[in-house]
Parts: C-alpha cells; structure tokens; sequence
C-alpha cells in the first residue's frame, strides 16, 4: 500500500509525497521546509519517515526549498549532473546524489524509475515510483507527448499530472503573446485537453486515481480542468491539487 498526497502543486511551488508504511520519498521541494512540514502535519504524514528528494528540473518552483529541506532532516537530494549545475547556488545543497534519466534504482523500499521528458529545462526528468508492485507517476512540465511518457503512463495505478492551462483561457487571457506561445509550445506545459487525449489513449486498467497537478492560476480553474477531465471519472477517480494547502491523502493498493 502506498499513500500519496500533493504537498503544493502550481508555478509557485510543487511538492509531492509517496509513502508506505516505513518510507517515504518527495518529488521536487519548490516550497519552504517550514511549509513541507506543516502541511504533512495537517494530514498526519510522518516527516521522519522521508528518505530522499527527487529533484525533476531546475526551476525555482520545483527546486526552491530543496536546499534546507535537506539540511534540517539529513537527507539525500537527487539530481541529474545538468540539472544540479544549472540549480541557481542559493537553492541546491552543497552535494546530490546523482541518477541518469533512463536508469532505474533501488532507493530504500522503492525502485525509482526516472526518464526524459519535453521541457525547457537543461536536463528535466519525470518519475515513476514503484513499491510492491504500486506505481505512481509524478508527470509535471511537459510540453509535449514523447513515448517515454506514454510508456511509463501504462504502467501506473496513480498518477500526478499536469493540467496546466485551459486552451481558450491562455490564448483569450492578459499573457504576453510571447509567453502564451511558451506555455504551448512542444517545451512548455500540457493543457486539460493534451491530458484528456493521453488518458483517453494510455491509461491502463490498473489505473486507480489521478490528481489534476501544476494548474496555472491564470489560464485554469480546478473546475474547468475537472470538467474537462470528468468524462474519463468512470475510469478513474479524478483529484484536484492546490498551491495553497495540502490534497487529500490516498491510500493506493492492488
């Protein structure tokens, strides 16, 4: 049994906890150690139980808090070679464990399953975690669908996905043209709709649950992006995550 939660989840800070009954393991720290631990503590998560901290990509709002986070609980942070050296110095620790997209390890009681992804980004990565058997999916800041995402997606019974922007929001909202190009562009985000057509297309039957992850305040409301999401709800039970607080947590097992 894993449990799972979304400790923060947006442009300004992402955090995601995966846990079993004696380990747990974050995805990227883009919040403070003093938000991490409140918000674990307003669902009952045990902090002591966290071993490591996967770091996905060098922006600020996945890599802000990391730097503490590891200090304060004696912590292993894991970073790709690239991405640690493109980390700005006041964010990243002095040291990292290093791992290579592509290349599965053992950490602890889980096998850590990272792979490539399109972003811009020196070096960004998503996981698959996997504990007996239980895999959950962290697949945030994806600007377009390669096959390592389809693939790693098939196998998940939980996923953490990005639902970033509404199409019509984006393009009819107060953005610079500039950047609502980056946004949609192959290295920028997915929007509610590209999620809709990879679930529809590569969900597994194992699929238990999937949380709506990194939604732009701007360009997406959590009911917008439910909505589009709500066709597939017979398939799976569909989450909404928050910037501002902590998600529900739940308990995934086979």
């Amino acid at each position: 049994m894993l449990e799972i939660c979304a400790l923060a989840s947006g442009s300004n800070g992402n955090c995601y906890y995966i846990g079993n009954e004696e380990d747990a393991i974050l995805v990227d720290a883009g919040i403070s150690t003093k938000q991490i631990l409140q918000r674990m503590y307003t669902r009952q998560l045990d902090y002591q139980k966290i071993r490591g901290v996967f770091i996905s990509h060098e922006h600020g709002d996945h890599v802000r808090g990391v730097k503490v986070l590891t200090k304060k609980l004696g912590i292993p942070a894991f970073f790709t070679k690239k991405t640690f050296q493109a980390a700005w110095h006041t964010n990243k620790p002095k040291s990292y464990s290093p791992f290579k997209p592509g290349e599965s390890f053992m950490f602890n009681s889980f096998i850590i399953h990272p792979f490539k992804k399109n972003h811009d980004a020196k070096d960004p990565c998503s996981f698959r975690m996997e504990h007996n058997g239980i895999s959950v999916g962290v697949f945030t800041d994806i600007g377009s669908l390669n096959e390592n995402v389809k693939t790693q997606l098939t196998m998940c019974h939980a996923l953490f996905l990005e639902t970033n922007y509404d199409e019509d929001i984006l393009w009819n909202g107060k953005y610079p043209y500039f950047l609502k190009k980056r946004v949609a562009s192959d290295v920028g985000h997915l929007s509610n709709k590209q999620t809709f057509e990879l679930l529809t297309n590569h969900a597994g039957d194992q699929l238990q649950c999937v949380f709506l992850s990194h939604l732009s305040a701007e360009n997406n409301t959590p009911e917008v992006a439910y909505n589009e999401l709500k066709p597939l709800s017979n398939r799976f039970n569909i989450y909404n995550t928050s910037r501002e607080h902590a998600s529900e947590v739940i308990k995934v097992q086979i």
